[in-house]
């Protein structure tokens, strides 16, 4: 009896037990990922390649500016260092000479206003008003002639003025400079919000 029940069990295929077609499961699979995360899939890959782009851009952009940056102060280093040098020339023939050398007077001040309205007359209250000096400890600059300097003398009790210099004009600008950027007031803290505004047209 043994012996037929062993010969009536199958046997099994030398293959081994089929699997299901690779392509059919791959398909089924497919279909198994909802329509709106593939959206969402290909928006995002969408957004990051045009971030990327973007960034791209902006760091070409930025290396520009970088290098303008760099060559204009150059220029004004060299511009500089050159009137200094002139100016020591200049002074070292005078002297050779036997004669003087008087500087050129600057062509800029800096007039801050120290005292109020009491007792102003009406001539010291319109040059003020021209100066637009209404208020204490406003301050402006202004171009050096004739005009301006009689005027000076004449409100001279009210205010005080000097000639700027580069150092005080930049910790002026730093500490004291605003701007009105998308309705907004904010500082001028770095050369981006300059730019954005009208006299970054005028390469400042």
């Amino acid at each position: 009896m043994a012996e037929s029940n062993e010969n009536n069990v199958p046997e099994a295929p030398k293959g081994g037990v089929k699997k299901g077609n690779k392509k059919t499961s791959e398909k089924l699979k497919l279909r198994a990922v909802p329509e709106t995360i593939l959206k969402r899939r290909k928006t995002a890959n969408e957004r990051n390649a045009k971030r990327l782009q973007k960034r791209k851009v902006s760091l070409a952009v930025k290396r520009l500016h970088r290098k303008v940056i760099f060559k204009r102060a150059e220029a004004y280093v060299r511009e500089y260092r050159k009137k200094e040098k002139d100016e020591l020339r200049l002074a070292r023939l005078a002297k050779k000479i036997g004669s003087f050398y008087v500087p050129a007077e600057p062509k800029l001040a800096f007039v801050i206003r120290i005292r109020g309205i009491n007792g102003v007359s009406p001539r010291v209250k319109k040059i003020l008003q021209l100066f637009r000096l209404r208020q204490i400890n406003n301050g402006i600059f202004l171009k050096i002639n004739t005009a301006t300097v009689n005027m000076l003398r004449i409100v001279e009790p009210y205010i005080t003025w000097g000639y700027p210099n580069l150092k005080s004009v930049r910790e002026l600008v730093y500490k004291r400079g605003f701007g009105k950027i998308a309705r907004r007031r904010l500082a001028l803290s770095n050369n981006k919000l300059i730019e954005k505004k009208q006299i970054g047209r005028a390469h400042v």
